[in-house]
């Protein structure tokens, strides 16, 4: 390819032939400077010169012992170092004591820790509504210190429609699984075709919630532990409930939790023109009425283009396109998707 570029180069230039064969410049130069009869060795080929300040190969070998004995075993070079210094004993800094561990592979963690083990990172995609839910419960301040009330939010990942909600004093996988199996059957969702993600929490690892979903043909998906980018479309709609202008403080009681939050899920659901969905709401996506609003904004900006195009410096308004593909955690190019959710994709 070189050659090939070089003889290309004669013709129409170097810059031209290296982006027709998409050669880096730097390669062709590379290959047309002369090779030296006698090239110097690689900096990592050439020989470190021995400092004369460095310990003599007896010396360092004492020093090694002494680290190794019974007596020094379980304590770090610079506790040695320390207690040797006040025994009027001075071998080397303890900074050398290290590289001599170093070179015999002695310098690690010698405290039995508990690690944790390598999660795979979730890659899930939808294409179309009820594919991918995401789902999570979120703590609502109650009426005193210390008390709350839990709701419990089942979101599609495509479309951002609510599918189910629930507010509930406690926390419990009975109500979740209720909550769920109540969804899938309201959404028509037939078997294999739902991936539901979550993440670790108590409810959403129980065995009778994998029993359930295993029941009703649904495939679970969990985050990895302490990532909460790993549910990222439940952790934003929660904030997207809590910055609104009239969420309360503290809620006085669960009628009082339940009123507002219905009002909400309405106004998400049908009124709130999503930036993620192309200014549109979820309920038009989730339902299907993409293709009838999209062609009445259409009409409607081909007309105020027509009234005054010197209005749009831009030309043309075109209308804002919805995604056609949502991912949680895209893969990257060089490599094949880890995790397709039943034919998932997610931006």
């Amino acid at each position: 390819m070189i050659a090939t570029a070089d003889q290309l180069a004669q013709e129409v230039g170097v810059i031209r032939a290296c982006q027709v064969l998409e050669v880096p410049r730097s390669s062709l130069y590379r290959a047309r400077r002369p090779v030296a009869e006698n090239p110097a060795p690689p900096l990592a080929e050439i020989p470190r010169p021995t400092p004369p300040s460095a310990l003599a190969p007896e010396e360092r070998a004492q020093v090694g012992e002494v680290l190794n004995s019974p007596r020094f075993q379980d304590l770090a070079p610079r506790q040695v170092w320390a207690q040797l210094l006040d025994e009027g004993q001075y071998l080397c800094s303890w900074r050398t004591r290290y590289r001599v561990l170093a070179v015999e592979d002695q310098v690690r963690e010698r405290r039995n820790q508990l690690r944790h083990p390598a999660y795979t990172k979730p890659e899930l995609l939808a294409t179309t509504p009820n594919q991918l839910w995401s789902w999570d419960i979120s703590k609502l301040r109650g009426p005193t210190v210390g008390t709350y009330f839990y709701l419990y939010v089942i979101l599609d990942v495509f479309s951002r429609y609510v599918v189910g909600w629930m507010v509930a004093q406690r926390e419990s996988a009975d109500l979740a699984m209720v909550l769920v199996e109540e969804r899938c059957q309201r959404q028509g969702i037939p078997p294999e075709q739902l991936t539901l993600h979550a993440d670790r929490g108590a409810p959403m690892i129980a065995r009778w919630m994998e029993q359930l979903l295993d029941d009703l043909g649904v495939t679970k998906t969990h985050s990895r532990p302490h990532v909460s980018n790993d549910n990222p479309y439940s952790e934003a709609h929660f904030k997207t409930l809590k910055y609104r202008p009239d969420y309360p403080n503290r809620f006085g009681s669960l009628a009082e939790v339940r009123g507002w939050t219905q009002a909400f899920f309405h106004w998400y659901n049908q009124q709130h023109y999503h930036s993620g969905l192309g200014l549109l709401t979820p309920a038009t996506v989730h339902y299907g009425q993409v293709k009838e609003t999209q062609a009445q904004r259409h009409q409607v900006l081909q007309a105020a283009y027509e009234a005054h195009p010197e209005r749009f410096v831009r030309g043309r308004p075109h209308v804002q396109q919805l995604p056609t593909a949502v991912w949680i955690n895209k893969p990257d190019r060089d490599r094949p998707c880890a995790t397709e959710a039943t034919l998932n994709e997610t931006p």
